[in-house]
């Protein structure tokens, strides 16, 4: 038996157990192997204070501080949660486990873009990682699809190690930040402006992309060795939804202003919330907030 259970080893996560473990509660943390923080893939974070590094250097800072307070780090997928008389049972892949109180950190995954060719081509050609999958597209040409944060950052980087990088966008200007743009538009990186993917075309591997833009309708065609996906997250709420946890209607976790859910005992922080400035930052924020009521719960409880 746990105080706190919390599912998820992003920022939002880790923070909530660093505040579990410092006002005393027995803290485990079950971190999913399938599906890595989105933190931990980033190339680059600029944008926290007093750090800049790699998105894999700040989570694992994050971690060995939650651990050094005394959290449980389990590299378990939790498959299935559910309420008891006074506390939660937690299933994962291995072993069971109960908690007094909830807290639910599942992040988000990768939307797609959802046409022919996407998903038959993953792993051939198709990624949603530059850092994961950048290097074998050296010197190749490769297709950045998207215009926020994300797929600004995934070409810059895709740019640097050697990639002859374009980016295509369905507008005619992109959503992120300024400081990004610049180095975009600095870097000599080509972009194509008002256009969405059609479909992915290949045989073994992804050899052309088709095109059409958006203001004539004109279809159009790209070689291409990669295609990395950049169009945002879909939050990762499926456990939250049978437990009974109520979402918005984008498939958010609905919490107040203190991260609790409809569930009582059951807190929920980062990007499966529908926080509207989805930053490490932020996510840290409702970690904490998260954490500090899963203690005045458990407290408030016995």
């Amino acid at each position: 038996m746990y105080d706190v259970a919390i599912v998820g080893a992003g920022p939002a996560g880790l923070t909530s157990a660093i505040y579990t473990c410092r006002y005393g509660l027995k803290t485990i943390v079950f971190e999913d192997p399938t599906n890595p923080s989105q933190l931990s893939l980033a190339p680059k974070i600029e944008n926290y204070p007093g750090f800049e590094g790699s998105g894999l250097d700040l989570v694992s800072k994050i971690r060995e501080q939650a651990e050094m307070f005394g959290a449980e780090i389990r590299v378990e997928r939790v498959v299935e949660l559910s309420k008891g008389n006074g506390f939660f049972e937690i299933v994962t892949d291995e072993n069971r486990y109960r908690a007094k109180a909830l807290i639910l950190a599942t992040g988000g995954k990768h939307r797609e873009l959802g046409v022919e060719g996407e998903r038959e081509f993953v792993g051939r050609g198709v990624s949603y990682c530059a850092v994961c999958d950048g290097f074998f597209f050296k010197g190749k040409k490769v297709l950045v699809v998207g215009g926020g944060n994300s797929a600004l950052s995934e070409a810059l980087y895709l740019h640097d190690i050697g990639c002859d990088v374009t980016i295509v966008h369905r507008r005619d200007k992109f959503r992120g930040e300024k400081l990004l743009q610049d180095r975009v538009f600095q870097s000599g990186i080509k972009v194509i402006w008002n256009s969405v993917v059609e479909r992915i075309v290949g045989e073994e591997r992804v050899k052309k992309v088709v095109l059409r833009n958006v203001k004539t309708n004109d279809v159009f065609e790209i070689d291409v060795d990669g295609v990395f996906i950049a169009i945002g997250l879909e939050p990762n709420t499926d456990l939250a939804k049978r437990l009974g946890v109520e979402l918005d209607e984008r498939g958010y976790v609905k919490v107040d202003r203190y991260q609790r859910t409809n569930v009582e005992g059951v807190f929920a922080c980062g990007d499966c919330c529908d926080n509207p400035l989805k930053q490490v930052v932020t996510a840290c924020g409702d970690g904490a907030i998260a954490g500090y009521s899963a203690y005045r719960y458990v407290s408030q409880s016995e």
